[in-house]
């Protein structure tokens, strides 16, 4: 369930990505007021996928101010956030003040890392930013490790609110990305920002040497009547037992992959 409302498909008009997109006068912390579910939904998804595993060295790539590193270490000796904006690395600072999670800044489609160094890579809330990824998923598969672990959050066009609507109106769902920007695209902050056909993205992610081990549907109760009807803890209970058995039908508006390189 999703408030967000399709737009027009991705044609050649739309902004190419902007990796630094958060290099502005911008905070980024504050977007995550009033956001607690999803943030909530996220954190179980990424436990529920990583659970009984651990790991040498992680990166969070495009992590932000660093919102899900403190969780990424409790599964890995080693953590680097991997972020290309400055703005955000320096609210990073503060967020992880006092841990040994390392605050490196690098682009996605051009990783820091040396071949095969890492054994877990995450990347949440990124590809909604990517109309075209296969050169960020060369890179992630090239640092990882033979038989290391992705974990990659795909913005999902094909949630049940737009199968629905396509139904209705009797015509497929996209392959291609699709543009939902609410920016016009000759205008400066007109960043990209699309909606992905999830059996796409995994073909993608499979051509660069990485396999689909399980998914998971994501913020399902993303609702902002619902959020001001239920408590926090309702949701996320509800959001607990919903994540893998609507996984199937890629029913939410965010659907996290978890990957093996070969």
């Amino acid at each position: 369930m999703t408030d967000e409302n399709p737009q027009q498909a991705h044609d050649s008009s739309a902004p190419k990505k902007v990796a630094n997109q958060y290099e502005r006068d911008y905070d980024y912390t504050k977007y995550w007021d009033n956001r607690d579910y999803e943030n909530g939904a996220e954190q179980i998804a990424i436990r529920r996928l990583l659970k009984g595993n651990h790991y040498r060295k992680a990166a969070d790539i495009g992590g932000g101010f660093g919102r899900l590193c403190l969780l990424l270490r409790t599964f890995a000796d080693e953590v680097t956030l991997a972020e290309p904006a400055a703005s955000q690395l320096e609210a990073a600072k503060k967020v992880l003040a006092g841990t040994d999670i390392k605050q490196v800044q690098m682009q996605a489609d051009d990783l820091k890392f040396a071949d095969g160094e890492l054994d877990l890579v995450t990347m949440v809330r990124v590809m909604h930013h990517i109309p075209e990824p296969s050169a960020e998923f060369a890179e992630i598969s090239r640092v990882l490790a033979p038989g290391g672990t992705a974990i990659i959050e795909v913005a999902n066009y094909g949630h049940f609110k737009n199968r629905l609507r396509h139904k209705k109106e009797g015509t497929p769902l996209p392959t291609e990305p699709v543009d939902i920007r609410q920016t016009k695209a000759d205008e400066p902050d007109a960043i990209a920002f699309v909606n992905h056909n999830i059996d796409t993205v995994v073909g993608q992610l499979a051509a660069a040497g990485l396999t689909l081990e399980s998914k998971l549907s994501v913020s399902n109760l993303r609702s902002q009547k619902l959020k001001k009807a239920l408590p926090k803890s309702v949701m996320l209970a509800a959001e607990r037992i919903s994540q893998k058995r609507l996984a199937r039908n890629n029913f939410g508006p965010s659907i996290f992959l978890k990957l093996r390189k070969a």
